[in-house]
């Protein structure tokens, strides 16, 4: 193998990583703080994805600049689905079936509603930068890939600042590792809820727009990506932020190299996520936060 044939993959996979992080960013914060697997965070991907398109398309807004500005836009939707669904979920420590079937009745509702207005017809954005490449010697680095990497890379780096430096970021942090003691010092548990459920749908829609800009997208777009969320958020660590990072890094990885072997073919990506959930959830249930907590502390 040349040494060109090793840094290209690398380099995609490095760029893949980027928006594998911001895309699971939204499903960790929410688990976190509500104990919530929320399936509808496909529908909120998805939503993403045609709120960038219809920018570009009505209004020639740069699919980027229409990502940022999905942040506020879903912030609010994300906040106003729990005010009107969520906050009606039983208070629990752990994932609830009512939970986990509210969250799947409503992605359903977000697909159906998609299919009604944009019909089940693939659509994709492209701007006159989708084409083009950055060329360093005989390597090649398409530039939409890296704007998106560096727009997904900026939100996780500016949301990891936020949750340890502002005081909703300690009121996040806090009722994950002690909802009780949190709530006893002045934590206002249903607002906090609020406003996380409010964030996670925000960078579910800034995600979307921002995959919008790589693949198709049809309606049922959110559904790969959320198996995908799965893995990461589980291989990171189910409560850990900083885990994301790493778990988007070991998926991006997995995936760009295990097509380069000659008996495996794209369309096989599904099942290689799917085998490496089930492989971390036997091996590693706490995910690799877990596992390097344990080893510090060992030490």
């Amino acid at each position: 193998m040349s040494l060109e044939d090793f840094l290209d993959p690398l380099i995609s996979a490095l760029l893949l990583a980027g928006i594998y992080a911001a895309m699971s960013a939204g499903m960790t914060i929410i688990y976190g703080v509500m104990k919530i697997v929320n399936l509808a965070h496909a529908g909120f991907l998805m939503l993403g994805a045609y709120f960038a398109y219809e920018l570009f398309e009505r209004f020639h807004i740069d699919p980027i600049l229409g990502a940022v500005i999905a942040l506020p836009v879903f912030f609010l939707f994300g906040m106003g689905v729990h005010w009107l669904l969520v906050h009606w979920l039983p208070k629990s420590d752990q994932p609830t079936l009512a939970s986990l079937l509210l969250m799947f009745g409503f992605w359903l509702v977000l697909q159906n509603v998609a299919f009604l207005i944009w019909q089940n017809e693939d659509r994709s954005i492209n701007t006159s930068y989708t084409l083009t490449s950055y060329h360093f010697g005989d390597i090649a680095i398409s530039k939409v890939r890296l704007a998106v990497f560096v727009a997904a890379a900026l939100s996780v780096i500016v949301l990891q600042i936020g949750l340890r430096r502002s005081w909703f970021g300690k009121s996040i942090r806090s009722l994950i590792q002690n909802p009780y003691a949190a709530q006893i010092v002045g934590v206002d548990q249903r607002r906090t809820a609020m406003f996380t459920f409010g964030l996670g749908t925000a960078f579910a829609g800034f995600a979307g727009a921002l995959l919008a800009m790589l693949y198709s997208f049809s309606p049922d777009f959110g559904r790969p990506f959320l198996l995908r969320s799965f893995v990461i958020i589980v291989l990171g660590g189910l409560e850990s932020f900083s885990g994301v990072a790493i778990g988007a890094l070991v998926l991006a990885l997995v995936e760009t190299y295990s097509i380069r072997l000659p008996f495996v073919e794209a369309s096989y990506q599904p099942a290689i996520a799917y085998g490496l959930l089930v492989v971390v959830l036997l091996v590693l249930p706490k995910g690799i936060a877990g596992l390097l907590e344990r080893k510090w502390r060992a030490g």
